[in-house]
């Protein structure tokens, strides 16, 4: 069989770790297993390692159960992993565009509020999204007047981290958070005659964060889920729905990121509990309808996305509701979930796209 490169880009704490089996979360074997099906060779590189002047870069691949350091040709489809946020390296992702290498989801870092305002346009979208605006005291006490449940995000956070929440119990209204913006320590501090404590009003001030009604989340043993809906676009070119799984919250929180100490856990089960007086099956359609829409309609304003992890969240009356969009979806829950085809499978859908593109 004839094979092809095809590109990994990963970040640099990543890619230092390849010679020592030190990954993370992010699974080789699977890249290369699923490059085999296509006759494609993958190589782990980082953004500094390609020199555009003599188009060659320094990339790993693994030649007899070793991986070693090479000098290539810069691959022509190249998949992103890594999350770059600095000028210097978007203007060199856009310069290696511009000279007909194609790097999917070489964006793959979307701001909640520009995401939220895209699907907001769609009247087939809108109806599936909680209300959300920018973060400020003002809006903040709005919200409260309407919804006795809100939720405050950064606009560019991930994996649950700085999410503050506002609930109202019995006369008083309570706000919880994590001092330390992570999965430990949380504190619940109760409002005076609802002034908005210093901590919340800080970090609103400091970085862009949305405010948004909390839907009442249908629960799993006393513990509210969502499911995360892996969409990725395959060896025809198109989206597809790869899997998905549910996310129940931890005891000690209202945050369902299984970085965050959250649940991964298959779908049906969480379902026939949760809801039992619904179709299981008809609840997963309409999330995979929903998740679709949501893809296609990103698509339109994102060059070259191919692979979200969706977040979706179930009333207690099974209405699917949009609540975030990953661009790089860390795809480990479906292992945690016992799910290995399916996270397999969530490998193999990106290099059947990266042949596809090659195919062109």
């Amino acid at each position: 069989m004839w094979f092809s490169y095809v590109g990994i880009l990963l970040n640099a704490a990543m890619h230092r770790g390849i010679p020592h089996g030190r990954t993370g979360q992010e699974s080789l074997a699977n890249y290369e297993e699923a490059a085999r099906i296509y006759g494609l060779l993958p190589c782990y590189i980082r953004l500094q390692d390609i020199d555009m002047d003599s188009g060659e870069c320094t990339a790993y691949l693994r030649r007899d159960n070793i991986y070693t350091l090479v000098r290539i040709p810069i691959p022509r489809v190249i998949h992103n992993r890594a999350i770059y946020l600095d000028a210097g390296s978007q203007h060199k992702i856009n310069a290696l565009m511009g000279q007909g290498f194609v790097i999917f989801n070489g964006f793959n870092r979307y701001g909640k509020d520009e995401i939220h305002q895209l699907l907001k346009n769609d009247p087939a979208l809108s109806p599936y999204l909680p209300e959300t605006k920018n973060a400020t005291s003002s809006s903040i006490s709005e919200m409260m007047r309407h919804y006795d449940d809100i939720i405050m995000k950064p606009c560019a956070g991930s994996i649950g981290r700085g999410i503050l929440r506002l609930h109202h119990a019995g006369s008083n209204w309570k706000l919880t958070y994590s001092p330390s913006g992570r999965s430990y320590g949380w504190r619940t501090v109760t409002l005076r005659q609802k002034k908005l404590p210093a901590v919340l009003r800080s970090r609103v001030s400091q970085v862009p964060y949305l405010v948004q009604e909390r839907i009442a989340l249908a629960e799993f043993r006393y513990r509210p889920y969502d499911l995360r809906v892996s969409v990725q676009r395959g060896i025809s070119g198109s989206w597809s729905i790869t899997g998905m799984y549910a996310k129940a919250a931890s005891s000690r929180t209202f945050v369902s990121n299984v970085a965050q100490g959250g649940k991964a856990l298959r779908v049906e089960t969480v379902l026939s509990e949760s809801l039992p007086d619904l179709s299981a099956e008809a609840v997963i359609a309409s999330v995979r309808k929903l998740a679709l829409r949501v893809a296609e309609k990103l698509e339109l304003h994102l060059p070259y996305a191919a692979d979200f992890g969706l977040d979706i969240g179930l009333s207690t009356a099974g209405k699917p509701y949009f609540i975030e969009c990953n661009g790089r979806d860390q795809r480990y829950g479906f292992c945690k979930a016992g799910l290995n085809e399916l996270w397999k499978e969530t490998y193999r859908q990106p290099m059947a796209y990266a042949r596809y593109l090659l195919g062109r």
